[in-house]
């Protein structure tokens, strides 16, 4: 049904290579308590769907599994915070301004595209603005409430992705200089060196999978040891993916060419992998901080 409803709203943007983006009119927002600042429940008077911000990122509202934790570990050290309840606390203002800028009627754009995530329903990916015309994401990152990160595709006014990225990189660098929100609380002679580290953490993990990948095990045993150790998307040879439980060679080979990965999200973007393939695989991937710029 709600995949029927979003057909009957899509329509094809004028720029060029555009995929169709569905536009869901007249939103409210639906307290839940998944909600946070780039990722929560709307309803348009029929359905309800979960959207999950393109392009940024909010800092966790929790850290209350092994992967949430590595998550608020990575914003702090992109933020240049030592202190992790620091993003706890940010990310709880994040989610508080988003319900004040959403608490009149809004508009959202989606291509449908999973963003898999930790709440139990099916997230989409949208581009959402407010009732007075403001791009969601964009506020939040002028504001110092999130940054510039995360998968996207061209926007509602025909704009590439790259453009996008490019902006909201200068206006998070603004609020940075300005001091505003969580960079208020940044240490920025600490930002340099906490990056190179998630980096370094990044690289060796990447570094025990390809060792790990040296003897043939069973699949069960493999599955196991990834899981302790997962595989970094974008720098994993097609040995390590082929081990992955699912993939084999073809994929390998597919996930390869689909580089770099913003988040372990993307790999919805892989021919063939859908949302069942990207949630049995996602404790046992990551992407590093920075992804490799594509081949030319």
């Amino acid at each position: 049904m709600k995949t029927l409803l979003l057909l009957a709203f899509t329509f094809a943007l004028t720029a060029s290579g555009q995929t169709d983006l569905v536009k869901l009119a007249d939103l409210r927002l639906v307290a839940s308590a998944s909600n946070d600042g780039d990722s929560f429940t709307v309803n348009d008077g029929t359905e309800e769907y979960h959207l999950r911000l393109y392009l940024v990122d909010a800092p966790e509202t929790v850290a209350a599994d092994p992967a949430l934790a590595r998550r608020v570990r990575e914003q702090s050290r992109y933020f240049g915070v030592t202190d992790p309840s620091i993003i706890v606390h940010f990310g709880t203002l994040a989610a508080a301004r988003t319900r004040e800028l959403l608490s009149t009627p809004f508009t959202a754009y989606t291509t449908n595209a999973s963003a898999l995530g930790r709440s139990a329903d099916q997230r989409i990916y949208a581009f959402v603005v407010t009732s007075e015309g403001n791009d969601l994401g964009e506020q939040l990152v002028r504001e110092g409430l999130a940054r510039a990160f995360g998968s996207g595709c061209v926007n509602y006014a025909g704009i590439p992705q790259a453009e996008q990225r490019a902006k909201l990189t200068d206006v998070e660098l603004s609020a940075g200089l300005a001091r505003r929100g969580i960079w208020a609380k940044s240490q920025p002679e600490l930002i340099a060196a906490q990056r190179a580290a998630e980096r370094a953490d990044a690289a060796e993990l990447a570094t025990i999978s390809r060792q790990a990948s040296v003897t043939p095990l069973s699949p069960l045993s493999s599955a196991a040891l990834t899981a302790a150790n997962p595989v970094d998307l974008n720098s994993a040879t097609a040995a390590q993916l082929d081990g992955l439980p699912g993939i084999g060679p073809a994929f390998a080979k597919r996930i390869i060419a689909a580089r770099p990965f913003a988040s372990v999200d993307d790999l919805d973007r892989v021919p063939g992998l859908g949302a069942a393939s990207v949630a049995r695989l996602r404790s046992l991937v990551f992407v590093s901080m920075e992804a490799p710029a594509p081949a030319k």
